[in-house]
């Protein structure tokens, strides 16, 4: 039987030396060690020649990858603070209806300054004033529009340029109309012929523009308001380089003449047909008489072109070009003389009430006359011109019998 006792296992695998006698260990005899097996020995290891690689030897290759120095912090050097992480600001939202409310009121003061800039423009003169036994309010609005002799302001070279004839003394009126602003229906422009022979407040009966060698435009308005029995409201004078420079800031007006027009003395020679008159050019087909009809001729030429320049001021291609509207209404105000109550808003309407389709017409003529002392004049009839003026002093539209183009 095999002994009792715990089995002992050995770590190198050989079996329990056996103590038949249950000695102690020291009490066994010595044994001879045991060599060990060939297949327990580690393979026989041959060292090899150290070989160093010639690219550690490289002296940029070893500054490339030589480790950093270590940073020094200089011994009394406050500790660095750290930095907060950034906050994400948050996304502001577009106000749209601010943006458009501040752009708007930007544009009505840019708007509101340029009215006050121009309206400061316009030369002003006490052309209104009251005097006894006035003419009454009269329903509508009445405008005189003059066109001057003025040379004012032009230089030698500009006088030649537009034929102005040079220095002829007092200043003088080549076109006087009438405008009726109703207050419904159409506007009527009426021509009143420079040699109408009218009685003058304190100078007796003689050509009507000489009212305004006399007195100047205070003495020309009440020779027409009792001449018509209307009521003057507002008043507007232009002179030469004014209107040439008008036509100009329009880019030209088209206007088409059915009989060439050939007169030095106004510095034109105009081809029948339609065309683009220029600043000189258009004074002088307004003030020429070198046709037919004389004075007649000249009053319907003022009030086509007339028409054809508010037309043409009052187009989109004008009203919606700052660059020609700028100029256009700069230079208007520059060489308008109105009356210490006129604003530019009133040109303004003005311009409007005239864009077209109006009614332009010229006073009832009699005939011509020679008088001592005024030379040949023209002759109202009477009888019609009281209807004509009648009718517009009730605000109501001419009638069409007294209407006449020449």
């Amino acid at each position: 039987m095999p002994p009792e006792g715990p089995t002992v296992i050995r770590r190198d695998g050989r079996p329990p030396q056996q103590n038949p006698a249950n000695q102690a260990w020291s009490q066994v005899p010595p044994q001879a060690p045991q060599q060990p097996r060939r297949e327990d020995w580690a393979p026989t290891q041959r060292p090899q020649p150290f070989q160093d690689d010639p690219r550690r030897r490289d002296p940029q290759r070893q500054a490339k990858y030589a480790p950093a120095p270590p940073r020094r912090t200089p011994p009394n050097a406050p500790p660095r603070p750290s930095e907060p992480p950034k906050q994400r600001r948050p996304r502001k939202r577009r106000n749209w209806g601010k943006r458009i409310g501040i752009t708007l009121l930007v544009l009505l003061l840019a708007l509101a300054g340029a009215v006050y800039y121009v309206d400061s423009s316009l030369n002003r003169i006490d052309a209104l004033p009251d005097y006894a036994g006035r003419v009454a309010d009269t329903p509508g609005t009445n405008w005189l529009i003059v066109g001057s002799d003025s040379r004012e302001g032009l230089t030698p070279e500009q006088e030649q340029a537009l034929a102005t004839g040079g220095d002829t003394g007092p200043k003088r009126t080549d076109t006087i109309i009438l405008v009726h602003v109703p207050k419904s229906g159409k506007t009527t422009m009426v021509s009143i012929p420079r040699d109408s022979y009218v009685p003058i407040p304190g100078y007796g009966s003689d050509k009507i523009n000489a009212a305004f060698a006399f007195g100047g435009a205070p003495l020309l308005v009440q020779t027409v308001e009792e001449a018509t029995g209307l009521r003057i409201d507002h008043y507007a004078e232009i002179g030469f380089s004014g209107f040439a420079g008008i036509v100009d800031a329009v880019g030209g007006v088209n206007v088409c003449l059915a009989q060439p027009i050939d007169d030095p003395l106004a510095g034109i020679n105009l081809p029948a047909g339609c065309q683009d008159l220029k600043g000189s050019d258009a004074l002088g087909f307004v003030r020429t008489r070198a046709t037919a009809l004389a004075d007649l001729d000249r009053m319907n030429n003022q009030r086509q072109f007339m028409s054809a320049l508010l037309s043409k001021a009052t187009s989109p291609s004008t009203f919606l070009n700052p660059f020609r509207l700028w100029p256009l209404v700069s230079d208007t105000a520059k060489s308008l003389q109105v009356d210490e109550g006129d604003h530019i808003w009133n040109l303004a309407s003005l311009a409007w009430a005239l864009r077209g389709g109006m009614t332009t017409t010229t006073v009832p003529v009699a005939g011509f006359e020679d008088v001592d002392g005024s030379g040949n004049v023209l002759l109202w009839d009477k009888a019609r011109a009281s209807q004509f003026f009648d009718a517009l002093a009730d605000d109501q539209q001419i009638p069409q019998d007294l209407i006449t183009t020449g």
